[in-house]
């Protein structure tokens, strides 16, 4: 909402100005109905009459809901990959090259050459990506809306988009917004002469804020690290899954911790923040180096007198923000960061000049005209300094981050730091892998690149997986597994447990591959190791046998189980399944990266591994959203999973019927029916009894419990509960665990 619309509470008629109309005089009065706002109050997302406002301990479903296909305008049939068959790479890549040095009267280019803001806006892009729950990236075109869009981090990159929409409503539809920001910054680099490793398209765009990320509990920007860890000075305190030091940062603060300089103290947060951001230290320094090679900081003026920033804009600003009167308020008067200064003496040229500058000067603190700490060298010769982004007959001092210094004071970094110095060659050919490694790792596996520059070679954090085979009889491998002598609930469990995996935020884990049988994954707690070595120990040979893959019969047998429990309940189906899957060796699996994937929660099966701040539906909704499902989904999953009989260490907390193991709607029915009550008993589970006799009939935890009492998830309970639904919750449920069991096969989609 823009500053000068209405924010205030549903009761409050006082400011709203169609009131104040009503206290004119009678002859000036403007005709409204029954002296009556014929304007809707509420509208604000943060107005009282929210029901999270209301009821602040709601379970919030909103997290399910967003990107509904109404938010978006190209509609329901459109295909983005389809579109990408249509572009032509070549005319839009020459046209970015030429965007780099035309530069525009209203945000001139420094030095000529856009190169360093396009850098920019790609990294602030793909830099805000974290392992922990793969969310944040570049793969959606995010930044275009809050808050990202507002960040203080992201100040000026507002304008760097705007200089590349005329180049988007060029090529329209056949280019994203999300492809068309990371493609700047690269198109960048190989335009200022790096020889760049490949870019690959396939992102396709969403069209409103993302409410699932979560970057922090603070209610102000920039506020002090301490709030984020445990312990400020052990960077791996900091609270889980974010990755930068503070709100409204990609990384770390580039004047030192809480803005206090000390490079070695900077240099434990950038190692923790980096790693988390899946890069080693190698690539941290290639990052920092290269992406400071080239470009500079803004900060010759007073960053107090800015405007607001894009979201708190007025209207008139159409959408920009940051607005700076300082004289012309750009060019060498822009304020952005606060540091001022570029890093290299040729800033628009790839070259080795970051760490000639680095180590061939000694340096000191300083400030910059917008008073931020900054390191300057102490002598330098005046050919040595950049040139002026304006004039090039004026040279001025270049500067270092606090990180960067932390190049150079870091045993580590910086003997990192003299290789690159000592072999540009062996420096562009690192930095270059680790710039396509920061702009694609939250793409996915190679089935999702498109385009005629995605490298040949096989990257381990693309997490590869070798082409699996569709040539096979699927008829009679299910029926050798189906005479196998594996319970039903062992079957669908593991192939559950496979699936489970996958997260829809960086595209990775699920089924395909089948590393549930590699480590980590083979010895999670969740599932249930002894279980899975059993299952896998009959499965195996199966494979074997037809020259088929695990990944496939692992699948094929949890669809097995799945339909062996429909015809149990009287009906008959036969659950889609699609041949294919590869299976992954160890020498193909970086586990150290798997580690995140693994479920500390899974309401589905009823796990839990530890107690935790979070309740146990709220664990749910974020899996439920990591893995792509929506509200009804989750439910007749959940409904489901417990009549399977699938619970971990197979309790029997939700399992509402004397038919366990039978796909029935018995879950729901029970849940809904007012011949039971409600108890909580010890270690938050409760009983359900019957109404007249006090007898225990089931037992349940607050994830089962939440499907009757949440207002949202029991109307879908209702549906299903229905006496004319059972077909429906069968049908459902299939349809709903084959996009689970499908939903890392980009090959096919």
């Amino acid at each position: 909402m823009e500053n000068d619309q209405h924010t205030n509470s549903p009761n409050d008629e006082s400011k709203c100005p169609y009131h104040q109309e009503q206290n004119k005089p009678e002859e000036n009065k403007v005709e409204a109905t029954a002296g009556k706002c014929p304007v809707m109050h509420g509208a604000n997302t943060s107005n009282q009459s929210n029901v999270m406002n209301w009821w602040p301990n709601a379970l919030n479903l909103d997290i399910l809901h967003q990107h509904d296909t109404k938010t978006n305008p190209l509609g329901e049939d459109f295909n983005y990959h389809e579109e990408l068959k249509k572009l032509d790479t070549e005319a839009l890549k020459k046209d970015m090259h030429a965007l780099m040095t035309d530069s525009q009267d209203w945000w001139p280019a420094d030095w000529g050459h856009y190169g360093g803001l396009m850098i920019r806006l790609s990294w602030h892009s793909a830099g805000s990506y974290r392992t922990s729950d793969g969310r944040g990236g570049a793969g959606s075109g995010s930044q275009r809306f809050a808050p990202l869009n507002s960040w203080p981090d992201n100040a000026s990159l507002d304008k760097a988009r705007r200089l590349l929409w005329p180049i988007k409503k060029k090529y329209g539809n056949k280019v994203s917004w999300a492809d068309l920001i990371v493609l700047a910054g690269t198109i960048a680099y190989e335009n200022m002469g790096l020889k760049t490793f490949g870019f690959a398209f396939g992102r396709p765009d969403i069209w409103h804020p993302e409410k699932d990320t979560y970057w922090g509990a603070e209610k102000e920007w920039l506020a002090p690290s301490d709030e984020r860890y445990a312990n400020v000075d052990k960077p791996d305190t900091m609270e889980n899954p974010l990755a930068a030091v503070q709100m409204g940062l990609i990384y770390v603060n580039p004047e030192g911790v809480n803005g206090k300089p000390d490079p070695l103290k900077t240099a434990a947060q950038i190692r923790e923040t980096f790693a988390r951001m899946a890069m080693n230290d190698e690539e941290t320094v290639a990052l920092t180096a290269g992406g400071h090679t080239v470009g500079k900081t803004h900060g010759n003026g007073d960053a107090s007198i800015l405007g607001p920033e894009p979201e708190a804009a007025n209207i008139e600003e159409q959408g920009l923000g940051w607005h700076n009167p300082n004289k012309s308020g750009k060019g060498r008067y822009t304020v952005t960061s606060g540091l001022e200064g570029a890093w290299t003496t040729n800033p628009t040229k790839w070259d080795g000049g970051f760490f000639e500058m680095l180590f061939n000067h000694e340096w000191e603190l300083v400030k910059s005209p917008a008073g931020a700490l900054q390191w300057e060298p102490i002598t330098i010769k005046d050919e040595d300094k950049p040139v002026d982004v304006e004039d090039a007959s004026i040279r001025h001092n270049p500067m270092m981050t606090d990180a960067d210094m932390a190049m150079k004071i870091d045993p580590i970094y910086k003997e990192i730091s003299l290789k690159f110095m000592n072999d540009q060659d062996y420096f562009s050919d690192t930095f270059a892998r680790a710039w396509f490694k920061l702009t694609h790792r939250d793409l996915g596996p190679k089935a999702n690149y498109f385009g005629a520059d995605v490298p040949k070679e096989d990257l381990i954090w693309q997490d590869p997986i070798p082409a699996g085979t569709t040539d096979y009889d699927v008829t009679a491998v299910k029926e050798k597994i189906a005479t196998s002598g594996l319970s039903n609930s062992e079957m669908i469990a593991t192939a559950w447990d496979s699936a489970r995996t996958y997260r829809g935020s960086d595209m990775r884990g699920g089924a395909n591959g089948a590393r549930i049988r590699l480590a980590p994954q083979k010895d999670w707690e969740g599932n249930e190791p002894k279980r899975l070595a059993h299952v896998l120990s009959i499965l195996e040979p199966i494979a074997a046998q037809f020259k088929i893959s695990i990944a496939d019969v692992i699948v094929l047998a949890g669809n097995v189980g799945l339909e062996q429990a429909i015809k149990a309940a009287g009906l008959e189906t036969i659950v889609p399944f699609t041949p294919g899957r590869g299976d992954a060796t160890d020498e193909m699996t970086d586990a150290e990266s798997f580690d995140p994937l693994e479920p500390l929660a899974d309401g589905y099966r009823n796990f839990s591994k530890k107690d935790y701040v979070v309740s146990t539906e709220e664990l749910l909704l974020d899996r439920t959203q990591l893995m792509g499902l929506t509200a009804p989904e989750m439910t007749v999953l959940i409904g489901g999973m417990r009549m399977l009989d699938t619970n971990y260490n197979h309790t029997k907390h939700g399992v509402f019927t004397d038919r366990p193991g039978v796909l029935t709607n018995d879950f729901f029915v029970n849940l809904t029916d007012m011949n039971n009550t409600w108890k909580p008993t010890e270690n938050g589970l409760y009983n359900i009894c019957d109404r007249k006799t006090g007898a225990v009939k089931w037992t349940a935890t607050r994830v089962d419990l939440v499907f009757g009492s949440n207002s949202i998830l029991r109307s879908y309970a209702e549906v299903y509960a229905q006496d004319d639904n059972k077909e429906k919750f069968v049908k459902d449920f299939v349809k709903a665990w084959t996009k689970v069991m499908n939903a890392d096969r980009f090959d096919v989609k």
